[in-house]
């Protein structure tokens, strides 16, 4: 009996050793996303505010993403697609249906972001996280007298002190926006015209490049660059910014927007939507802008910023969303591997 007894008292106490490990516990929130995407401060601020703890891998493009994922690279809730691969990711049933009673705060989002949303627009996947486009930047220590346009890369001033984003839809739309054409053309002449002018612009570029054109245009290495705004910006000091002249070409570019969607296989779903609406409280949505120096998607976000974005969502008027092309896709592959690769 006494033996008994003990065990039972022994069996107590690891109940309650095992309750006050569990209590002590914190969620933990995986989140998938681009490098410095989300800033330090605003992790820590939800961490403390619903006490769990977010994990952060990083990935640099929406291939690797995918490819990730699709190989079985399990145990993240929530990702960042871009919106044609938000598109695939939903036809191919990756993702969990959102519970727009669990984000109140999706009121917030501004009207002309969700109209260009084609993919997704009643939010049943997605919920837009930022908004831009790709353009050219300029370091004027260098150079200073050139059109505002994608024909700066022919110029021979330019010639192996230009760069190129080595991302396949993005080259080719800003190739198919100078002649007129749609991004998501599937027109063979169109696209072989688009490819014969890449081929003239890489022979002038450096390089492909995702990764260094913010510090090669900053530095000087390059003088003039394809990419991201905020990622130049990022790079530069107050006085570097000065040099630096980014601009959207004349006659347009492509339009992203990065959103937050929840895997189908997430674990913690309902943090993932306390996430997710916390990201869309006007005081966040506005701290996020002025660290990207983006507009934000957020209408109610726009009377907090403190610091002047690149650009405006006004100027994003003549720029044009990547959109999903399914199967059609081989045709870029095909000029790209030419491209690239001479394949």
């Amino acid at each position: 009996m006494k033996r008994i007894f003990t065990s039972f008292l022994l069996f107590l106490t690891f109940l309650a050793i095992v309750g006050i490990t569990s209590c002590g516990r914190k969620a933990v929130l995986n989140i998938y996303s681009w490098a410095e995407y989300v800033p330090q401060e605003v992790i820590e601020q939800f961490e403390e505010e619903f006490n769990c703890r977010i994990v952060y891998d990083t990935y640099d493009s929406n291939e690797t993403m995918y490819t990730k994922l699709r190989a079985g690279g399990a145990g993240y809730d929530i990702v960042f697609p871009s919106g044609d691969y938000t598109s695939i990711m939903i036809r191919e049933g990756m993702l969990k249906n959102i519970d727009r009673t669990k984000i109140p705060n999706l009121a917030n989002l501004d009207p002309r972001v969700t109209a260009k949303i084609n993919y997704d627009p009643e939010h049943e996947y997605s919920v837009p996280y930022m908004i831009g486009t790709t353009g050219i930047a300029v370091n004027t220590r260098y150079f200073s007298e050139y059109p505002r346009s994608w024909r700066i890369l022919e110029m021979e001033e330019v010639r192996g002190k230009a760069t190129l984003l080595d991302d396949m839809r993005e080259v080719m739309g800003a190739a198919l926006k100078t002649l007129g054409y749609s991004v998501n053309s599937l027109e063979k002449e169109q696209l072989n015209e688009a490819k014969e002018l890449v081929l003239l612009w890489k022979d002038s570029v450096a390089k492909f490049d995702n990764e260094l054109f913010a510090k090669g245009v900053v530095s000087g290495e390059f003088w003039v660059v394809h990419g991201y705004g905020e990622n130049i910006f990022y790079e530069a000091t107050e006085d570097e910014i000065e040099d630096i002249d980014f601009f959207i070409p004349e006659e347009g570019s492509t339009l992203w927007i990065d959103n937050m969607v929840i895997l189908k296989d997430s674990k913690h779903s309902d943090l993932a939507h306390e996430f997710i609406n916390f990201i869309l409280r006007p005081d966040i949505s506005a701290e996020i802008s002025d660290y990207l120096l983006l507009p934000s998607p957020n209408s109610k976000a726009a009377e907090l910023l403190t610091e002047e974005p690149i650009y405006e969502l006004a100027d994003l008027e003549n720029c044009e969303m990547i959109e999903d092309i399914g199967e059609d896709l081989v045709l870029f592959n095909d000029i790209w591997n030419e491209i690239r690769f001479g394949l």
